[in-house]
Parts: structure tokens; sequence; C-alpha cells
């Protein structure tokens, strides 16, 4: 069975241990580096790089391998490409496994950057994000300060906005596993943080509540949502509302689990769905 792994982001790229979530004797297991990730090249690059050319990309991969259906299976910022193609690309999905759905809505990005969410848990670090910002750029709109700076001149700025990013990420991802380390911010990394602001100032290439609102045309695949309750960077609200339109989704709630796909019970989950997929008829 062609299953397809979705990586998050949008910037991540693929890992060669992405593949043990599933069986190599019953999946022909296909890493996809989404546009200007991992290794696919130009690194970084943000011309044409939009969620209709991910979509695209896509389906012009499934045509050349000549699957007639194939399963997706995306996390995160992988969710949100997953349900985008298969809204468009209906007839070709056979199923879909989705963990920590994000569903690009102003609300998400609200949580993630706003005053009022996740920055009420770690408001000592997203403090030191605001302050990473020249004072020259800050207003009261967070995002937008980033936007103006990152793509400015102002390198010195610029490395020192990625590192305060990639913190705040690696932290609200983490939690209490994340250990800070200083290290020298590379072009690499400066990419790979436009490349996620590129995405959410252009609202994922969404409208808004889009994905909720098209979930009646896949309505009827079998498809699992996987959440981790303690996922702060995805709060499981969302998850909860994409069951809410997908009903007949099986739906899993990971008591002591975050958004990360590791740990013993997401691990668990993710496999397990994998294989239960085996003795599915579809």
């Amino acid at each position: 069975m062609p299953i397809v792994f979705l990586h998050g982001g949008p910037c991540s790229g693929c890992k060669p241990d992405h593949r043990r979530f599933f069986d190599p004797n019953y999946y022909h297991i296909i890493l996809l580096d989404q546009r200007g990730c991992g290794r696919s090249l130009p690194f970084g690059e943000l011309e044409n790089n939009t969620l209709p050319n991910l979509i695209a990309d896509l389906e012009q991969i499934r045509q050349q391998l000549k699957f007639e259906k194939w399963t997706l299976f995306g996390g995160s910022w992988g969710a949100t490409l997953a349900l985008a193609y298969t809204q468009k690309h209906v007839e070709h999905v056979r199923t879909i496994i989705l963990r920590g759905s994000f569903l690009a809505r102003q609300q998400d990005m609200n949580w993630f950057l706003g005053h009022n969410g996740v920055a009420l848990i770690y408001p000592d670090l997203w403090q030191e994000l605001y302050e990473s910002i020249p004072i020259a750029y800050r207003t009261e709109n967070l995002f937008l300060d980033l936007c103006t700076v990152l793509w400015r001149k102002d390198k010195l700025a610029i490395r020192r906005i990625t590192k305060a990013w990639q913190a705040w990420g690696g932290q609200v991802a983490l939690g209490n596993l994340y250990q800070y380390t200083d290290y020298h911010v590379t072009d690499h990394d400066i990419k790979q943080v436009k490349m996620e602001i590129h995405y959410a100032k252009n609202a994922y290439f969404l409208t808004e509540n889009e994905l909720l609102e098209n979930a009646d045309k896949i309505s009827h695949l079998p498809i699992t949502i996987i959440h981790g309750r303690n996922d702060l960077v995805c709060p499981m609200e969302a998850a909860w509302k994409l069951h809410g339109v997908l009903k007949q989704a099986n739906f899993i709630i990971l008591p002591n689990s975050g958004h990360i796909a590791q740990g013993d019970e997401m691990i668990d989950a993710l496999v397990n769905a994998t294989e239960n997929l085996k003795t599915t008829t579809l």
C-alpha cells in the first residue's frame, strides 16, 4: 500500500527515522521533502512556494509513481497539507492519518504568537522573543514586527530574531524536553524561519476556516485523528472541531502527549494506526 509522509513546518524536511511508523514489508513508503525544504532545491526558495504548488507537486508525484490511490500521513503542517490535498483530490486518497492537526486559522496564529495564547504559559520566553526585535520596529503586533525585520537588510537583527524564534518554537513544541544551547545562526536557519513566516503571513494560502468548511468533501473516507492533550503548538480544540465535521473519523486523544511525534504513547498510537490499516477494508 503506498503511503506518503508529509512533514511539518512548513520548513522541516524528512529524516530517515520517519520511516519507523510504517511496516516496510507492507507499505510502499514515500518521504517527500516539500518545496524549498530538506533536500529539495533550491533550499529556502519562496517564489512559487504556496500551498497550491505543494498540492500540485503531490499530485504530480502520485501520477509519476502510477498510484491510483494512496494514504496520507501528516502531522502539524503536514496534517494541513494532507487535508488540503485530499479535499482537492479525494478520488485518489485511500485514507489519511493526522497528528497534531493544524487548521491554519487566524486563531491558531493568535494562540502561537498573541498575548493571550501560549504566551500566558511561557510569558518569560514570549518576552524574549518580543525583545529580540529592534526597538525601532516594535509595535503591538509581534507577527508583523517579525515580518518587517526578517525582510530588511539588518543581518544582525535577522540573526537575533531567528535564534529567538527557534528557541520559542522549540520550547513550545518540546516543553520540558527542550534544552537551549547557544549556537551560531546559519543562513540555513534564517531560510527555515523565513519560510515559516512566508506561509503564515499569507494565511497559509487558505481562506479562513477553509479546511473545516470543505470537510464534507472527504467525510466518507476512513480518517484517523490523533492528538496529544498537552499539545501547546496546536491545541486540541482544532482536532475536536475537525472531528465535529468528520464524525466518522477515529479520534484518539493521548492524555500524556504533546505536539511532537515522540514518546511511547504517541509512537504507539501512530504505529497502531498504520498497522490497523492492514486489516481495514478500503
